[in-house]
């Protein structure tokens, strides 16, 4: 004879397809043993998840179709704002987000190259910014560079300069100093620099050493190309004794 388990029958909602009652196959009750209950469940856990049910569908469907909706949703996030039409708008306290006022701003600037005979140099500034877009002209500080020449460096400092994108010059209302390792040393004012025709004009005096003297003038001039420079207005040289003999 088979076990009460053997004749319980397993009615199934036709909708959901899931158990609704385990019953004993004789009298009206349904009343079961801890081990026919037992039993139950565990044939009941066994047909869930037995493959090719409704768990096991669920389960692959999930899988794959999970990391698929992550992803549209993600897409959907990340490029929503470039294809909506209707515009986002939003507002900010005004007294906590910091405005910047130039439209360009560049903090401790460093160019590297060569001149036209090869000599390696650096040209540094500790900032460099640019107002507004009206006005084509970056104001710099700190202004530095260095030159490897035949006879040893050479060094080049100036506190202020400016830089007009348009016109293409360089223009430095202090002092420029320049020094080189042999004991050269110049001092210009108001200092204008050419990029087009690479001439350099120094109209507010100039002072300087030479190995073997002294000299000054109201104006300097120097073709860089050509590497020619001319004093003029009040020209002076005093050559140190003894240094021509």
């Amino acid at each position: 004879m088979p076990s009460e388990v053997e004749a319980a029958v397993l009615l199934f909602s036709l909708r959901s397809n899931e158990p609704l009652v385990f019953a004993r196959g004789y009298g009206s009750g349904f009343d079961l043993t801890m081990s026919e209950r037992a039993d139950l469940d565990r044939t009941m856990r066994r047909m869930w998840a037995a493959s090719g049910s409704s768990h096991d569908r669920v389960v692959r469907i999930l899988r794959f179709g999970l990391p698929l909706v992550i992803g549209v949703v993600a897409a959907v996030l990340v490029f929503s704002p470039f294809t909506q039409r209707a515009e986002i708008s939003f507002l900010l306290a005004k007294d906590k987000v910091d405005m910047a006022s130039e439209r360009m701003k560049v903090t401790r600037a460093e160019y590297r190259g060569q001149d036209a005979k090869g000599q390696p140099f650096a040209l540094l500034a500790g900032s460099a910014v640019q107002k507004s877009s009206a006005e084509p002209i970056v104001r710099m500080t700190d202004l530095s560079g260095a030159i490897k020449l035949a006879d040893g460096p050479a060094t080049i400092v100036a506190k202020t300069g400016a830089y007009n994108m348009e016109t293409e010059k360089v223009a430095v209302p202090g002092t420029v100093q320049v020094k080189s390792a042999n004991g050269y040393r110049i001092d210009a004012s108001n200092v204008a620099v050419d990029l087009n025709t690479r001439t350099l004009l120094g109209e507010g005096g100039v002072d300087g050493t030479l190995n073997i003297g002294h000299f000054s003038a109201n104006q300097l001039s120097a073709d860089l190309d050509r590497r020619i420079v001319r004093l003029e207005g009040n020209a002076r040289l005093r050559i140190n004794q003894g240094v021509l003999e």
